[in-house]
């Protein structure tokens, strides 16, 4: 592909900065994000696997979250990491491809799936009565299906976008990761078709995972309004805090990256806003969910105590 389309057979990644003074000192705060992701999502995994009383739907998708966190974080941080040292970060054409459409492939998995968690939510407290019925284990994993199914398709379209793109000379890709905004603005033959694709399918996923999380919130909260004890209204609203706080966080980040052209978002600014949902997010995931679900703790209490048992026998 890359003879075909271009002379450039490889590209420079340019990293997050150029002064020698912070390459050491950032290496080593993203190798402990990513460490601490790793252990995070990991750890999710492992705790809701071995305890039973996680196996319910919300459960089911939080599984899956956190396995897209971590395949998300390992395809973009140890590249990353790659550009804090003194030797040049090259990644042949087709690699450069080939993380695109795995990085493309994990953001909008994660956007469908935290869609499928608002609706999980939305059952759970509009309709609780029919919820083991609505959210079968049959439905939760025609729901997974759609999920991967759309990731898989919104990163065939932008990888097959991007491979249309000639590269003449230049090859410092200026990002830490093989991503649509520099690579269109480095190409050649980069035209308005391009990017129209390109807000056209960001569009499209964004509007249909909006409408979808909005829409059930609004039931969720004409719901939980109706609720007369505030017992019962801070049971229900603790239990979509956390699905709200990282919904926040990963849209309100990509969305800024996403929806602006190249030409009004500086590559420079588009970075540290790449930083955030592509290295933070996934981070925080695990904590949030953790940290602010009875459940998890409680889960997490009881494996470290059967671990703390076996090891006195």
């Amino acid at each position: 592909m890359a003879a075909e389309n271009s002379s450039v057979t490889e590209f420079i990644l340019a990293g997050l900065t150029d002064q020698p003074g912070l390459q050491i000192p950032l290496f080593f705060l993203f190798l402990g994000f990513y460490m601490v992701t790793i252990v995070g999502n990991l750890g999710l995994i492992t705790l809701i696997g071995l305890n039973s009383r996680l196996h319910t739907p919300m459960y089911f998708f939080l599984f899956n979250l956190s396995i897209i966190d971590f395949c998300y974080s390992t395809t973009i941080t140890p590249k990353m990491l790659m550009s804090f040292v003194p030797k040049k970060n090259t990644i042949l054409h087709a690699g450069c491809l080939t993380q695109l459409f795995f990085f493309c492939f994990f953001v909008i998995s994660e956007s469908f799936i935290l869609s499928a968690m608002a609706y999980d939510r939305y059952v759970a407290i509009c309709k609780p009565l029919v919820y083991t019925v609505t959210m079968s284990p049959k439905v939760c994993l025609l729901l997974l299906l759609g999920v991967y199914v759309m990731g898989f398709s919104g990163a065939m379209a932008h990888t097959g976008n991007i491979a249309s793109l000639i590269f003449c000379a230049d090859n410092i890709i200026n990002h830490f990761v093989c991503d649509i905004p520099p690579l269109l603005e480095l190409a050649c033959n980069s035209s308005y078709v391009h990017e129209l694709v390109v807000f056209i399918v960001v569009t499209t996923v964004i509007g249909m995972v909006i409408v979808t999380i909005s829409v059930s919130y609004t039931l969720i909260l004409s719901s939980i309004l109706r609720i007369h004890s505030t017992a019962g209204r801070s049971k229900a609203f603790s239990t979509c805090s956390s699905h709200i706080i990282v919904v926040f966080l990963f849209f309100g980040s990509g969305a800024f990256v996403y929806l602006k052209p190249p030409s009004v978002l500086p590559l420079d600014q588009g970075k540290v806003s790449s930083l955030f949902y592509t290295i933070v997010v996934p981070m925080l995931n695990p904590l949030i969910y953790s940290l602010r679900n009875k459940d998890v703790k409680a889960a997490l209490r009881k494996t470290l105590g059967k671990i703390n048992f076996l090891k006195k026998e």
